[in-house]
């Protein structure tokens, strides 16, 4: 195993904000890319504003932003566009997400940058694209979780449309971002060409619906809002205990419904035409799950995960967060960490998701203060021509 991340040696520009930019680029920079955000001098990222905060730091700030550097611009003043160019010049990689044309008002549009560097890779991270009838309008996670149709997948099946518990559409677009970069860099390697890599709220909320659009343009069914149940067999749902905690439990296919059965003394409803198949199963949702829920209503949530882990049955308890922040599997791997700050002092935080075993990524840096490494990152960044250092 080495010790060099495989990003090592990759410059990226990060002059994103709220989630989805910022979240690649952190990707980037856990894997050991050399990562500078760019923020508006005096306020920064607009999420440096959210509460709760510590010591004065907004903990979601914290959360998207770790492994960069920072450096503070007016990109309404000439000279501090000049930078900007002056920087993208020795980058490989640029990512924005501020609304279509944002950045060519600022004389940093692709046909300036490319010119300035053609082995640059430009990510655009939008709500709707870079083109077409909708490009200008506004868009946060869940406008695009409201019209790619997440939304109304979500939620009570006789309950309102109903938002992801978290940004799913902002961390999935982050993630197609940081899988388009890595194609770009490849083909990079290739051709010796930068290109635009292009990401959308929306197109990424469209991507996530199973098979909903075959289904209703094929088959002229429209998929439903079901709660917590599987939409393809039964008894897949949470329940409630006896000390008021809630399971998930998943005994919808035939082999996993027979241990279930045979666990809670149950066996005698695989005589049952309306249990005996997955099919019947489904058809008689309500009928089974009212059966499970009387069985798991007699036991304790930890008696009941372990009973199923017994026999082989997915299940676990519904966590609260004090209960994942502790949870032994995530420890174990690293995925619960503590960080050094230098005004926070020491948080705790998501570590790398992604492992690889023998150039693994990296916590090298918390997030930074606004404009903390300006001076440092122009010093170093500034000083070489593009053709005088070679990047991947």
């Amino acid at each position: 195993m080495t010790s060099t991340p495989p990003l090592a040696g990759l410059r990226v520009l990060d002059l994103s904000r709220f989630i989805a930019g910022p979240f690649c680029a952190m990707q980037l920079g856990d894997m050991g890319a050399d990562v500078v955000k760019v923020e508006k001098r005096g306020t920064g990222d607009d999420t440096r504003l959210n509460q709760p905060k510590i010591a004065g730091e907004s903990t979601y700030f914290l959360s998207f932003n770790r492994n960069k550097r920072s450096v503070d611009l007016d990109f309404r003043e000439p000279v501090d566009q000049e930078t900007l160019r002056r920087l993208a010049a020795t980058a490989d990689v640029l990512i924005e997400n501020f609304r279509p044309g944002t950045l060519e008002k600022m004389g940093c549009g692709w046909d300036v940058l490319s010119a300035i560097n053609p082995r640059l890779i430009l990510v655009r991270i939008s709500g709707f694209g870079q083109d077409g009838p909708f490009a200008n309008r506004a868009c946060f996670d869940v406008i695009a979780q409201a019209m790619g149709g997440i939304m109304n997948l979500t939620g009570q099946p006789d309950g309102p449309p109903t938002m992801a518990g978290t940004f799913m559409v902002d961390y999935s677009t982050a993630l197609y971002a940081t899988i388009g970069t890595l194609c770009a860099l490849e083909a990079r390697r290739q051709t010796g060409k930068g290109q635009v890599v292009e990401t959308s709220l929306l197109e990424t909320s469209a991507s996530l619906l199973m098979s909903a659009i075959p289904d209703f343009k094929q088959l002229g069914q429209s998929m439903t809002r079901m709660g917590s149940r599987d939409r393809y067999t039964a008894p897949v749902n949470s329940f409630q205990c006896s000390d008021e905690e809630w399971v998930y439990l998943s005994a919808g296919t035939n082999s996993l419904f027979r241990r279930f059965v045979a666990t809670a003394d149950l066996a005698h409803l695989l005589d049952d035409p309306r249990f005996a198949t997955a099919d019947a199963r489904l058809a008689n949702q309500e009928a089974i799950e009212a059966i499970v829920q009387q069985w798991v209503g007699l036991h304790s949530s930890s008696a009941v995960v372990e009973a199923m882990e017994k026999a082989g049955v997915p299940c676990a308890k519904v966590a609260g967060i004090g209960e994942v922040t502790e949870n032994p599997q995530l420890r174990y791997r690293r995925q619960i960490i503590d960080i050094d700050h230098p005004t926070v002092g020491t948080y705790t935080t998501h570590g790398v998701t992604v492992t690889l075993h023998d150039t693994p990524g990296r916590i090298a840096r918390p997030a930074p203060l606004l404009g903390e490494h300006t001076d440092e990152v122009l010093k170093e960044w500034l000083v070489e021509a593009p053709s005088t250092r070679q990047a991947g």
